[in-house]
């Protein structure tokens, strides 16, 4: 439970530091993570380490699309404070994945599989995921699957 620690580590020190957004920030994260372990019927209302990342990846891309409602409504203060927060989140993830070894990833599984149709997609979608972990981007493996499909 190395990232929730570190997460709890940081909010102590948030709160002692006097960091009022990094500490709401890190308190909102603790909660999707509980939210998450009783959604998922935990006992002791523990997330394992993987469960923990994808809530983390979760709650980045809604800072992330939240941000950008904002930025097209004319709301770049509130833009930018979802982006602060998206930062910190992501500071947790693991590094991302560059796009051109997720896209030799996804040509290694469209190969393995025999993908040649968007039938296929899905197969190709989960064994990636799968192999790639939280290191890369929902929206872009299924973006890649589709274009190495279509060749």
């Amino acid at each position: 439970m190395a990232l929730i620690d570190q997460i709890e580590r940081d909010l102590k020190t948030a709160m002692l530091a006097g960091e009022k957004t990094k500490a709401e920030i890190l308190r909102g994260i603790k909660s999707a993570f509980l939210y998450e372990a009783v959604s998922l019927g935990s006992k002791d209302k523990v997330l394992p380490e993987t469960d923990a990342q994808r809530v983390l990846a979760r709650e980045s891309k809604k800072r992330a699309e939240a941000a950008e409602v904002y930025q097209k409504a004319g709301e770049t203060a509130r833009a930018e404070a979802e982006m602060t927060e998206k930062k910190i989140i992501d500071g947790y993830l693991p590094q991302q994945m560059s796009e051109d070894d997720l896209k030799k990833l996804v040509n290694k599984h469209v190969a393995a599989l025999n993908a040649t149709s968007q039938a296929d997609m899905g197969k190709v979608i989960g064994a990636v995921r799968q192999e790639a972990g939280a290191t890369a981007d929902g929206a872009l493996i299924a973006r890649l699957t589709r274009e190495a499909i279509s060749q």
